[in-house]
């Protein structure tokens, strides 16, 4: 492909963005919190200088934010290096015209174990505490406060709105 071409194919979203009907601020909140609290996996994008890693994890979400445990690995180097992330929940197998599911770039931190954060998270996902106190390694703690959750729902067109729905926070 040119240069041009890949552009052309680049902007296809943003292009089609400026003609959309858009949902409202609310109700597109609502939709997020209810897919989000309805998913538990999701493909984490961490990366720095030449490391990029997309990570299948678990999660939870409240209090506007995913709350993820983990036990380690290679995602560390990139949060090391940046924080800001990429994440991806969606439906699997929705067949044509079916697609669900939220991209999500925000800025991520590791909670410091058993601070009232970590031991609030840890409630939340009915992880009891003696547990993680046993474990004979640190169980971390990623949240991820999202800057901008992109919606790509093809039912969203039944209410007359655009497919892709933008939440800014």
């Amino acid at each position: 492909m040119t240069h041009e071409e890949y552009e052309l194919a680049a902007s296809f979203w943003t292009n089609k963005d400026k003609t959309d009907t858009k949902m409202g601020r609310e109700e597109l909140k609502a939709w997020i919190d209810d897919f989000l609290s309805t998913h538990k996996v999701l493909a984490l994008a961490t990366g720095g200088e030449n490391t990029i890693r997309a990570t299948p994890l678990e999660y939870g979400w409240h209090e506007d934010a995913l709350w993820i445990f983990s036990e380690g690995g290679l995602k560390f180097r990139g949060l090391e290096k940046t924080s800001m992330v990429a994440a991806t929940v969606f439906d699997q197998d929705p067949g044509f015209g079916g697609l669900k599911s939220v991209q999500i770039m925000g800025e991520a931190s590791v909670v410091e174990p058993f601070s009232p954060e970590y031991i609030h998270a840890a409630e939340c996902k009915k992880i009891p505490l003696d547990v993680l106190k046993k474990l004979d390694h640190t169980m971390y703690l990623i949240k991820i406060c999202p800057r901008e959750i992109n919606c790509l729902c093809s039912e969203f067109k039944k209410k007359g709105v655009g497919s892709r729905q933008i939440w800014r926070g």
